[in-house]
Protein backbone atom coordinates (compact mmCIF):
# COMPACT_ATOMS: atom_id res chain seq x y z
CA UNK A 1 0.00 0.00 0.00
CA UNK A 2 1.61 3.35 -1.11
CA UNK A 3 1.05 6.17 1.71
CA UNK A 4 0.73 9.39 -0.04
CA UNK A 5 -0.11 12.77 1.35
CA UNK A 6 -1.51 16.08 -0.45
CA UNK A 7 -1.80 19.35 0.58
CA UNK A 8 -5.04 21.43 0.02
CA UNK A 9 -6.34 24.95 -0.27
CA UNK A 10 -9.49 25.12 0.60
CA UNK A 11 -12.88 26.56 -0.75
CA UNK A 12 -12.37 29.74 1.43
CA UNK A 13 -8.74 30.31 0.86
CA UNK A 14 -8.10 33.73 -0.13
CA UNK A 15 -4.38 32.65 -1.73
CA UNK A 16 -4.83 34.52 -5.16
CA UNK A 17 -1.60 36.45 -5.08
CA UNK A 18 0.20 35.66 -7.97
CA UNK A 19 3.75 35.60 -5.85
CA UNK A 20 2.41 33.91 -3.26
CA UNK A 21 0.16 30.98 -4.52
CA UNK A 22 3.67 30.33 -6.73
CA UNK A 23 5.94 29.84 -3.16
CA UNK A 24 2.80 27.85 -1.93
CA UNK A 25 3.63 25.66 -4.93
CA UNK A 26 7.42 25.86 -5.42
CA UNK A 27 7.75 24.78 -1.38
CA UNK A 28 5.01 21.84 -1.49
CA UNK A 29 7.09 20.57 -5.30
CA UNK A 30 10.32 21.13 -3.45
CA UNK A 31 8.90 19.80 0.15
CA UNK A 32 8.07 16.48 -0.60
CA UNK A 33 4.56 16.57 -0.45
CA UNK A 34 2.39 14.37 -3.27
CA UNK A 35 0.15 16.87 -4.63
CA UNK A 36 -1.68 20.10 -4.26
CA UNK A 37 -5.75 20.37 -4.51
CA UNK A 38 -7.62 22.93 -5.41
CA UNK A 39 -11.56 23.55 -4.09
CA UNK A 40 -13.94 25.21 -6.43
CA UNK A 41 -16.66 27.68 -4.70
CA UNK A 42 -17.68 30.28 -7.74
CA UNK A 43 -18.92 32.31 -5.24
CA UNK A 44 -15.80 32.32 -2.46
CA UNK A 45 -12.57 33.73 -2.33
CA UNK A 46 -10.85 30.88 -3.52
CA UNK A 47 -9.53 30.83 -7.28
CA UNK A 48 -10.66 28.78 -10.16
CA UNK A 49 -9.32 25.26 -9.27
CA UNK A 50 -8.50 24.53 -13.42
CA UNK A 51 -7.00 27.75 -13.86
CA UNK A 52 -4.88 27.56 -10.72
CA UNK A 53 -3.57 24.18 -11.16
CA UNK A 54 -2.74 24.59 -15.03
CA UNK A 55 -0.29 27.86 -13.27
CA UNK A 56 1.02 25.44 -10.59
CA UNK A 57 1.71 23.01 -13.55
CA UNK A 58 3.53 25.25 -15.04
CA UNK A 59 6.23 25.62 -12.64
CA UNK A 60 6.52 22.42 -11.52
CA UNK A 61 8.05 18.87 -12.42
CA UNK A 62 6.92 16.42 -9.84
CA UNK A 63 3.97 17.68 -8.19
CA UNK A 64 0.76 15.83 -8.93
CA UNK A 65 -2.38 18.15 -8.71
CA UNK A 66 -6.27 17.47 -8.05
CA UNK A 67 -9.67 19.11 -7.91
CA UNK A 68 -11.32 18.67 -4.30
CA UNK A 69 -13.64 19.23 -5.73
CA UNK A 70 -14.74 19.64 -9.44
CA UNK A 71 -18.46 20.77 -9.37
CA UNK A 72 -19.36 18.63 -12.62
CA UNK A 73 -23.69 19.94 -12.75
CA UNK A 74 -24.05 22.91 -14.75
CA UNK A 75 -20.93 22.30 -16.86
CA UNK A 76 -20.43 21.01 -20.55
CA UNK A 77 -19.00 17.56 -21.03
CA UNK A 78 -17.27 18.04 -23.75
CA UNK A 79 -15.47 21.33 -23.14
CA UNK A 80 -14.83 19.68 -19.31
CA UNK A 81 -13.26 16.63 -21.21
CA UNK A 82 -11.37 18.46 -23.29
CA UNK A 83 -10.04 20.97 -20.69
CA UNK A 84 -9.08 18.09 -17.94
CA UNK A 85 -7.27 16.20 -20.85
CA UNK A 86 -5.52 19.13 -21.55
CA UNK A 87 -4.00 19.53 -17.93
CA UNK A 88 -2.90 15.51 -18.02
CA UNK A 89 -1.36 15.92 -20.96
CA UNK A 90 0.38 19.40 -20.67
CA UNK A 91 1.48 18.52 -16.79
CA UNK A 92 3.15 15.09 -17.73
CA UNK A 93 0.42 12.93 -16.60
CA UNK A 94 0.13 14.50 -12.86
CA UNK A 95 -3.75 15.37 -12.88
CA UNK A 96 -6.05 13.87 -10.06
CA UNK A 97 -9.92 14.75 -11.06
CA UNK A 98 -12.05 14.35 -7.87
CA UNK A 99 -15.91 15.60 -8.84
CA UNK A 100 -18.45 15.97 -7.32
CA UNK A 101 -22.59 17.64 -7.68
CA UNK A 102 -21.08 20.34 -5.39
CA UNK A 103 -22.38 22.20 -2.52
CA UNK A 104 -26.24 22.34 -1.50
CA UNK A 105 -25.81 26.25 -1.96
CA UNK A 106 -28.65 28.65 -3.52
CA UNK A 107 -25.76 30.61 -4.90
CA UNK A 108 -23.96 28.10 -6.45
CA UNK A 109 -26.57 26.58 -8.13
CA UNK A 110 -27.61 30.10 -9.95
CA UNK A 111 -24.07 29.99 -10.99
CA UNK A 112 -23.69 26.90 -12.94
CA UNK A 113 -27.33 26.79 -13.95
CA UNK A 114 -28.83 23.77 -12.20
CA UNK A 115 -31.60 22.84 -9.45
CA UNK A 116 -30.93 21.45 -6.36
CA UNK A 117 -33.03 18.69 -7.79
CA UNK A 118 -31.37 18.09 -11.17
CA UNK A 119 -27.66 17.70 -10.02
CA UNK A 120 -27.52 14.03 -9.05
CA UNK A 121 -29.03 13.46 -13.02
CA UNK A 122 -26.96 15.20 -14.14
CA UNK A 123 -23.23 13.98 -12.75
CA UNK A 124 -24.81 10.40 -13.15
CA UNK A 125 -25.07 11.22 -17.42
CA UNK A 126 -21.87 13.77 -17.49
CA UNK A 127 -19.21 11.41 -15.90
CA UNK A 128 -19.94 8.30 -18.61
CA UNK A 129 -19.45 10.71 -20.85
CA UNK A 130 -15.98 12.12 -20.15
CA UNK A 131 -14.90 8.96 -20.39
CA UNK A 132 -15.83 7.81 -23.44
CA UNK A 133 -14.68 11.11 -24.73
CA UNK A 134 -11.33 10.53 -23.11
CA UNK A 135 -10.80 7.42 -25.63
CA UNK A 136 -10.49 10.31 -28.22
CA UNK A 137 -12.89 8.23 -30.38
CA UNK A 138 -16.53 9.78 -31.92
CA UNK A 139 -18.92 9.53 -29.36
CA UNK A 140 -22.81 8.69 -29.96
CA UNK A 141 -24.79 9.67 -27.16
CA UNK A 142 -28.64 10.40 -27.04
CA UNK A 143 -29.70 11.03 -23.16
CA UNK A 144 -32.17 13.49 -21.15
CA UNK A 145 -29.42 16.11 -21.40
CA UNK A 146 -26.78 15.45 -24.10
CA UNK A 147 -26.79 14.58 -27.60
CA UNK A 148 -23.47 13.97 -29.43
CA UNK A 149 -23.10 12.44 -32.62
CA UNK A 150 -19.95 11.97 -34.19
CA UNK A 151 -18.04 14.46 -31.25
CA UNK A 152 -14.86 13.20 -30.43
CA UNK A 153 -12.24 15.40 -28.08
CA UNK A 154 -8.13 15.57 -28.68
CA UNK A 155 -5.91 15.58 -27.12
CA UNK A 156 -6.31 12.36 -24.99
CA UNK A 157 -5.13 11.86 -21.23
CA UNK A 158 -1.52 10.84 -20.67
CA UNK A 159 -2.80 8.39 -17.94
CA UNK A 160 -4.75 5.86 -18.77
CA UNK A 161 -7.18 4.72 -17.18
CA UNK A 162 -8.02 8.46 -15.99
CA UNK A 163 -9.33 7.80 -12.85
CA UNK A 164 -12.03 10.08 -11.47
CA UNK A 165 -12.08 10.31 -7.67
CA UNK A 166 -15.30 10.95 -5.74
CA UNK A 167 -16.29 12.17 -2.33
CA UNK A 168 -19.58 11.94 0.12
CA UNK A 169 -20.74 9.85 3.15
CA UNK A 170 -24.32 9.56 2.11
CA UNK A 171 -25.80 5.97 1.19
CA UNK A 172 -26.76 7.71 -2.05
CA UNK A 173 -23.07 9.20 -2.21
CA UNK A 174 -21.69 5.72 -1.26
CA UNK A 175 -23.35 4.22 -4.09
CA UNK A 176 -22.97 6.71 -6.86
CA UNK A 177 -19.10 6.27 -5.79
CA UNK A 178 -19.21 2.69 -6.15
CA UNK A 179 -20.91 2.87 -9.55
CA UNK A 180 -19.04 5.66 -11.37
CA UNK A 181 -16.26 6.44 -9.65
CA UNK A 182 -12.47 4.86 -9.24
CA UNK A 183 -11.28 6.09 -6.11
CA UNK A 184 -13.22 7.42 -2.62
CA UNK A 185 -12.12 10.41 -1.02
CA UNK A 186 -14.54 11.12 2.03
CA UNK A 187 -14.08 14.50 4.20
CA UNK A 188 -15.72 14.83 7.65
CA UNK A 189 -15.46 11.08 8.49
CA UNK A 190 -14.05 9.36 11.07
CA UNK A 191 -11.31 6.09 10.23
CA UNK A 192 -13.51 3.90 12.15
CA UNK A 193 -16.67 5.16 9.90
CA UNK A 194 -14.91 5.16 6.61
CA UNK A 195 -13.74 1.69 7.54
CA UNK A 196 -17.65 0.88 7.72
CA UNK A 197 -18.81 2.53 4.55
CA UNK A 198 -16.21 0.79 2.47
CA UNK A 199 -18.08 -2.05 2.09
CA UNK A 200 -21.13 -0.27 0.67
CA UNK A 201 -19.21 1.41 -1.88
CA UNK A 202 -17.41 -1.86 -2.62
CA UNK A 203 -20.99 -3.95 -2.97
CA UNK A 204 -22.19 -1.04 -5.68
CA UNK A 205 -19.16 -1.24 -7.49
CA UNK A 206 -19.24 -5.74 -7.86
CA UNK A 207 -23.34 -4.71 -8.76
CA UNK A 208 -22.12 -2.47 -11.34
CA UNK A 209 -19.75 -4.91 -13.01
CA UNK A 210 -16.66 -2.72 -11.58
CA UNK A 211 -13.75 -2.62 -9.22
CA UNK A 212 -11.98 -0.35 -6.95
CA UNK A 213 -8.21 -0.47 -6.40
CA UNK A 214 -6.79 -1.15 -3.32
CA UNK A 215 -4.99 1.62 -3.44
CA UNK A 216 -7.78 4.35 -4.58
CA UNK A 217 -8.80 4.49 -0.77
CA UNK A 218 -8.37 8.34 0.82
CA UNK A 219 -9.92 10.92 2.75
CA UNK A 220 -9.65 14.77 3.05
CA UNK A 221 -8.54 15.88 6.20
CA UNK A 222 -9.72 19.48 7.31
CA UNK A 223 -7.09 20.70 10.32
CA UNK A 224 -7.84 23.37 12.53
CA UNK A 225 -4.80 24.29 14.61
CA UNK A 226 -6.10 27.76 15.48
CA UNK A 227 -9.63 25.77 16.71
CA UNK A 228 -12.88 25.02 14.56
CA UNK A 229 -14.64 28.44 13.40
CA UNK A 230 -18.72 28.44 14.87
CA UNK A 231 -19.98 28.49 10.96
CA UNK A 232 -18.32 24.94 10.60
CA UNK A 233 -18.78 23.70 13.51
CA UNK A 234 -22.86 24.56 13.40
CA UNK A 235 -22.51 22.88 9.88
CA UNK A 236 -21.27 19.78 11.03
CA UNK A 237 -23.28 19.26 14.04
CA UNK A 238 -26.38 19.14 11.36
CA UNK A 239 -24.55 17.30 9.40
CA UNK A 240 -23.10 14.58 11.34
CA UNK A 241 -24.90 15.23 15.15
CA UNK A 242 -23.47 11.73 15.97
CA UNK A 243 -19.80 12.57 16.19
CA UNK A 244 -17.18 15.23 18.10
CA UNK A 245 -16.36 17.81 15.71
CA UNK A 246 -12.47 17.19 16.86
CA UNK A 247 -13.03 13.40 15.29
CA UNK A 248 -13.27 14.85 12.11
CA UNK A 249 -11.07 17.84 12.31
CA UNK A 250 -8.42 17.56 13.98
CA UNK A 251 -7.34 20.54 15.98
CA UNK A 252 -3.13 19.70 16.91
CA UNK A 253 -0.47 18.39 15.05
CA UNK A 254 -0.81 15.23 17.12
CA UNK A 255 -4.75 14.69 16.49
CA UNK A 256 -3.74 14.96 12.67
CA UNK A 257 -0.94 12.65 12.93
CA UNK A 258 -2.97 9.90 14.89
CA UNK A 259 -5.61 10.60 12.41
CA UNK A 260 -3.97 10.03 8.97
CA UNK A 261 -2.33 6.88 11.38
CA UNK A 262 -6.02 5.81 12.30
CA UNK A 263 -6.85 5.97 8.60
CA UNK A 264 -3.89 4.09 7.27
CA UNK A 265 -4.65 1.24 9.91
CA UNK A 266 -7.86 0.42 8.13
CA UNK A 267 -6.29 0.55 5.19
CA UNK A 268 -6.70 3.80 3.61
CA UNK A 269 -3.35 5.27 1.96
CA UNK A 270 -4.46 8.49 -0.08
CA UNK A 271 -4.90 11.70 2.45
CA UNK A 272 -5.46 15.60 1.59
CA UNK A 273 -4.99 17.69 4.36
CA UNK A 274 -6.64 21.15 4.50
CA UNK A 275 -6.19 23.80 6.39
CA UNK A 276 -9.11 25.94 7.88
CA UNK A 277 -7.86 29.07 7.99
CA UNK A 278 -5.21 30.66 5.80
CA UNK A 279 -2.42 30.91 7.78
CA UNK A 280 -0.39 34.39 8.21
CA UNK A 281 3.18 32.21 6.95
CA UNK A 282 2.57 29.72 4.93
CA UNK A 283 5.81 28.32 4.44
CA UNK A 284 5.87 27.96 8.47
CA UNK A 285 2.42 26.19 8.04
CA UNK A 286 3.50 23.82 5.28
CA UNK A 287 7.04 22.91 7.13
CA UNK A 288 5.26 22.59 10.12
CA UNK A 289 2.56 20.37 9.29
CA UNK A 290 4.74 18.57 6.70
CA UNK A 291 7.54 17.26 9.36
CA UNK A 292 4.32 15.68 11.26
CA UNK A 293 2.89 13.61 8.82
CA UNK A 294 4.93 13.15 5.68
CA UNK A 295 7.00 10.49 7.51
CA UNK A 296 3.85 8.09 6.94
CA UNK A 297 4.33 8.34 2.60
CA UNK A 298 6.03 5.23 1.73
Amino acid sequence: MKVRVGFGLGAGTALSDAGRFGEVVDQLEDGGWDSLWMSERVNGPAPDPLIALAIAAGRTTRLKFGTSVLVVPGRNPVLLAKELATLDRLSGGRMLPAVGIGAPDPLEHQAFGVTREERAALFDEILPLLRALWRGTPVHHDGPRFHLDGVFVEPTPVQDPYDVWLGGIAPSELRRVGRLGDGWLPSFITPDDAAAARPAVEAAATAAGRHIDDEHWGALILYAPDGVPDRLREGLAKRRPDVDITEVVPDSLESLRSTLEAFVARSFSKFVVVPVFDPDDWAKAIDTIGDAVLDLQR
